[in-house]
């Protein structure tokens, strides 16, 4: 059975003020140089870790390991719950499960993370499996890791798998696991990221999904 793996933030909700106000929170309590709101939204998709080394290359393990902490302890408190669904998102998921596919969520957000904000927006209906990075994003940390403990865990033939994503980690991520790659425009990347990263084909508004679906997977 063909396998959709859904990058989360910028794909299925548009979780912005949420990170954004984790990420100023662990900068401001750890004494590190503010960034421009432009490189705060940067921060939305790719592993916490590969932010923290471009921003802030100066820090040690410890440091990075010290920021993360702090940003989950906001995050978790109240963070993760400053999101909005992108509207047309649930009939688009909808759509998408009665054509037949197995629909996924392949985050770089920890998935212990994932599945607390599944269950508070009542998200479990349209999911087959929640996937994420570990909390300490040692084991798992990056898209293309992501993707393939979900590869693994459901079995899935990357041939016949596609992941979906607003930025150039879940296109890379789709293509080093060998599985076809869509890209939204709606979220947080734009056309160039996307291109530049081999996406198979993109779209503009969640109520193109299931087109673009159906045509990257007749391929």
């Amino acid at each position: 059975m063909e396998q959709l793996f859904f990058d989360f933030d910028g794909t299925i909700a548009d979780s912005e003020v949420g990170i954004v106000n984790s990420i100023k929170y662990f900068v401001k309590q750890m004494g590190l140089r503010p960034l421009t709101d432009a490189e705060y939204r940067t921060f939305i998709g790719p592993a916490l870790t590969s932010s923290l080394k471009r921003y802030y290359p100066e820090i040690d393990e410890a440091t990075i390991t010290q920021a993360i902490n702090t940003y989950q302890d906001y995050y978790l408190k109240e963070g993760i719950y400053q999101l909005d669904l992108y509207p047309g998102i649930k009939q688009a998921l909808t759509d998408i499960r009665n054509q037949g596919y197995r629909v996924n969520i392949a985050s770089a957000k920890p998935e212990q993370m994932i599945n607390q904000i599944v269950k508070h927006f009542d998200l479990g209906d349209y999911f087959d499996g929640e996937f994420g990075a570990t909390m300490d994003e040692r084991v798992r940390s990056t898209k293309t890791e992501v993707l393939a403990y979900a590869l693994n865990e459901t079995k899935a033939v990357p041939a016949e798998s596609l992941m979906i994503g607003d930025r150039d980690t879940d296109m890379l991520g789709g293509k080093n696991n060998g599985v076809k790659t869509l890209g939204v425009l709606y979220g947080f990347g734009d056309r160039g990221e996307l291109q530049a990263a081999d996406a198979n084909y993109i779209i503009d508004r969640p109520n193109e999904l299931l087109t673009g679906i159906t045509k990257v997977m007749a391929n």
